[in-house]
């Protein structure tokens, strides 16, 4: 007689068990017993079927009496010697994802099985996350291209290794991908039209722009208006307001930190991915810091980033007109000098022969392109400004020096001293017999 195999079931099998005896006896429905066991009507129906074809024994995991699948030592103080050196400073999540993309060697493992092996080796995690305050929450755009999130971080990206930089992005609100960013050496205008123009190059025009109410993209709404904003009835723009405007991107101001939180939690990913990032390659300079920046934005995308709601996107081709570079730059209004030159910076700068005539005495716009390179634009017309020749010098007499060997010598220079000047009684007098004295003097009639 084969011995009978013993089961044991927990509290939890137990009470499943209990419950499924009542459905086969008919005291139960499919949907009673779903709602006493917390499961769906399709578990439910699944165990009744393990139930009814190996007894109370199909209640049991399967994997229970099975060895745990545990990482061995081996690996685990490789893993612990990796995070304390060449990824140090990578969270467990960041870390797990390392050491999978490893050319050389690679580890898969979850997240949850490297949090636990550095918890257990007491290495803490770079930073714990705060309980976030309650605050109401906005859908995402449906579209990508609807909605493009902008703003700059101020942090020490390079941590001491070199000065502190200025992180310039863009983040589409419908799908979380950064479309393009830069490091600068501080929040600028040059900064934005750089990530607009390569925005605009990868993907195309957003319908609106979400800032803060930085004095980059609008002046100050309080100050009094000027005498032109007066006649005009509309206020003055900035460098960047006037290429949005340009552009046909409408601009959205934003009121506090919180209204643009997708940007805000953008950085807070940055500043502890990138910055393990820049620490493991070692990057101290700005070029440098730019250079990864480039090979890190689209793995950041595809880890993070989601699908629209809508699949159509809403970004916009460029329209005919001034290319992107010349719409994302400074734009100074300057006058064009009869001799075809326009002023700038402390000197002149020569049209083309092609316009110099047509444009002379008349009122242009100078465009200082992120290039560099200067150009003219006047209504549709735009043309590359060159250095003007020096001005010809007037031709004057000139009081030139004289030729040493031409020059008489100077007269000797007696060393002796100069006599003494005679007294007044040393003076001789004439005698009165003197022949002058003998002339009658002349008397007036």
């Amino acid at each position: 007689m084969t011995p009978r195999e013993t089961i044991t079931l927990d509290a939890h099998g137990q009470q499943r068990l209990y419950v499924l005896t009542h459905v086969l006896a008919g005291e139960l429905t499919l949907e009673q017993a779903a709602t006493y066991l917390q499961l769906s009507t399709r578990q439910v129906r699944r165990l009744l079927g393990e139930l009814r074809a190996d007894g109370a024994a199909g209640l049991v995991h399967g994997n229970r009496g099975r060895p745990a699948n545990r990482v061995d030592g081996v690996t685990a103080a490789r893993v612990v010697e990796l995070a304390r050196t060449e990824y140090a400073g990578f969270n467990p999540v960041h870390l797990a994802e390392c050491l999978a993309e490893d050319p050389d060697d690679p580890l898969v493992l979850s997240a949850r099985t490297v949090r636990r092996i550095l918890a257990a080796a007491a290495v803490s995690p770079p930073r714990t996350r705060r309980r976030e305050r309650g605050h109401p929450r906005r859908e995402r755009m449906p579209r990508a291209g609807m909605l493009l999130q902008t703003d700059g971080s101020r942090h020490d990206w390079l941590e001491a290794r070199g000065p502190w930089l200025t992180l310039v992005g863009g983040i589409d609100d419908a799908t979380g991908s950064v479309t393009d960013g830069s490091f600068r050496a501080a929040e600028d205008a040059a900064g934005y039209f750089a990530m607009l123009a390569g925005t605009v190059a990868r993907y195309g025009l957003p319908l609106a722009l979400y800032t803060d109410l930085h004095g980059i993209f609008v002046k100050n709404p309080n100050r009094p208006p000027t005498l032109a904003e007066q006649l005009t009835g509309r206020q003055s723009l900035t460098q960047v307001g006037r290429a949005l405007e340009e552009a046909g991107i409408r601009w959205i101001g934003a009121r506090s930190p919180q209204a643009k939180g997708r940007a805000e939690r953008l950085w807070g990913t940055l500043q502890d991915r990138l910055v393990s990032e820049l620490r493991r390659a070692k990057v101290a300079t700005l070029e440098d810091a730019n250079e990864l920046l480039t090979w890190y934005l689209p793995r950041h995308n595809t880890r993070f980033g989601v699908p629209a709601a809508d699949p159509a996107p809403a970004w916009r081709p460029w329209p005919d007109g001034p290319a992107p570079e010349a719409v994302f730059c400074f734009h100074y209004a300057r006058r064009v000098g009869n001799d075809a030159t326009v002023a700038w910076d402390g000197r002149s700068l020569a049209l083309p022969a092609s316009v110099a005539g047509a444009w002379a005495g008349r009122s242009v716009v100078l465009q200082e392109r992120l290039d560099g390179s200067l150009w003219a634009s006047r209504d549709t017309e735009c043309v590359p400004l060159t250095r003007a020749p020096d001005t010809a010098p007037v031709l004057r007499a000139r009081h030139l020096p004289r030729v040493p060997e031409l020059v008489a010598p100077p007269e000797p220079v007696d060393p002796s001293p100069p006599p003494p000047p005679a007294s007044a009684a040393s003076v001789a007098t004439p005698a009165r017999t003197h022949p002058w004295r003998q002339y009658p003097a002349v008397r007036p009639r």
